[in-house]
């Protein structure tokens, strides 16, 4: 269904709980990451249980322009072939809205010997990334971006320097983990610090060093919160990925609203990734809590919302206001579409969001027969978790289906497969 999605979809509430089994993608953050370690590895290294999405397609084809050999042998897996060097691409990376391949990248080019630039699509060149062309600037790498957003051009020198760099991660963590990343291929050891104490989702750190060491990399966690990272470099591996935890949200964003029973093959305390700490929020519905600390589980914050909307009380949601930098506002973006299901449901109050919540909000809209657009902003989020809202509420049209793609490419069809009735629409 992927790939001839119509402009828009309506989704029919279905009369009974959705029970099942479903096998959630890949995790996209990890697949990126170690896709990119691959590529500084000198061999071949097989990636297996990979997500294959647009995201990660951007990765894998950024680094076939950088001479990286990267071949697809079946639908989960990879397998990278390289002689631990990247070379210069003859053209941009132009890398979409891939938060993860543009961060990350943008400090890995710093060891080609030539001159790259890192670019992105429209929403992306309005995405922060400043902090990491200073960090990469403090490093004695030439990195420019006159707008504090992509496009960066880069002046590689072949080495990742060394010394201490301190990096301001209150945006976004994924710019710490560019900075370990692209570290063991410095010619010395290189200590990356935290500017402040502020950084977004901490576990995605903890993701990134799982990865590095898996690879060979030697990193130390220093009691000052800072990281030791030696010049090692990286040793060819075959790396299992885990399945995505923000996809396994929505799965268990079903159970919640319909009261079924969904096995995704791994139990919620398997899962490594930051997300997962979403499943024990979700559990409570209908009684989750007054307040809710998104910072550590950021992806899954759109999906307790709308969740939330049909909580037994309010919800304020704190720790978010990473969330204004993603692919879109997501702040706002929930707020708005909340307001377009029924007015007054959500509020911003600062940076956080607040879902008034009605636990007999499916009766109240059962009767109305005019249907509710939700607009997705280009982001795959918000159309996968505003698709929770029409389990229980008539009418409910998902404009732009397609860009689920960017990381859960057959979300459609699990829903589908589950019963949920999808009806294309004109949009």
């Amino acid at each position: 269904m992927q790939n001839d999605l119509p402009p828009a979809l309506t989704i029919t509430p279905p009369d009974r709980p959705l029970s099942g089994r479903v096998s959630p993608p890949g995790s996209k953050s990890i697949t990126n990451r170690v896709l990119l370690l691959a590529a500084l590895a000198e061999g071949t290294s097989r990636l297996t249980g990979a997500l294959k999405s647009k995201d990660t397609d951007l990765m894998a084809r950024a680094l076939r322009e950088m001479g990286v050999q990267v071949d697809e042998p079946d639908a989960t897996t990879f397998l990278v072939t390289s002689t631990g060097r990247l070379t210069a691409p003859d053209a941009p990376l132009v890398l979409g809205n891939a938060g993860t391949a543009t961060r990350f990248l943008t400090a890995a080019v710093a060891t080609i010997d030539g001159t790259v630039i890192v670019d992105g699509d429209e929403d992306m060149r309005l995405r922060p990334i400043s902090p990491l062309v200073d960090a990469l600037n403090a490093l004695g790498i030439d990195a420019a971006s006159p707008t504090g957003c992509p496009p960066v051009t880069i002046q590689g020198r072949g080495s990742f320097g060394h010394g201490r760099v301190e990096i301001d991660a209150s945006l976004s963590s994924q710019y710490v983990s560019a900075l370990l990343m692209a570290a063991p291929r410095g010619d010395g050891p290189i200590e990356v610090a935290l500017a402040g104490k502020d950084i977004g989702a901490r576990g995605y750190v903890d993701l990134t060093l799982g990865a590095m060491r898996a690879f060979g990399a030697q990193v130390e966690d220093q009691q000052d919160g800072s990281w030791l990272v030696q010049p090692t470099g990286y040793s060819a591996a075959d790396f299992h990925i885990e399945p995505d935890a923000s996809a396994a949200t929505y799965l268990w964003g079903i159970e919640a609203l319909t009261g079924g029973k969904i096995d995704l093959g791994i139990a919620a305390d398997a899962f490594s990734q930051p997300d997962a700490a979403a499943r024990a929020v979700l559990a409570q519905f209908p009684n989750m809590p007054e307040v809710i600390d998104g910072s550590q589980m950021q992806d899954a914050v759109p999906t307790i919302a709308v969740v939330a909307a049909f909580n037994n009380r309010p919800v304020r949601f704190v720790g978010i206001a990473n969330l204004r930098v993603k692919e879109t506002d997501r702040i706002r973006a929930v707020a708005n579409e909340l307001n377009r299901i029924l007015p007054g449901l959500a509020k911003e109050e600062g940076d956080d969001l607040i879902v008034a919540a009605d636990p007999n909000l499916a009766t109240k809209l059962q009767g109305r027969n005019s249907r509710i657009k939700i607009e997705t902003y280009h982001d795959h989020r918000i159309a996968m978790s505003f698709a929770l809202a029409g389990l229980l509420v008539p009418n409910i049209v998902i404009l732009d289906p397609a860009c689920t793609g960017k990381t859960y490419p057959e979300y459609w069809q699990m829903l589908a497969g589950l019963g949920v009735e999808l009806t294309p629409e004109a949009g």
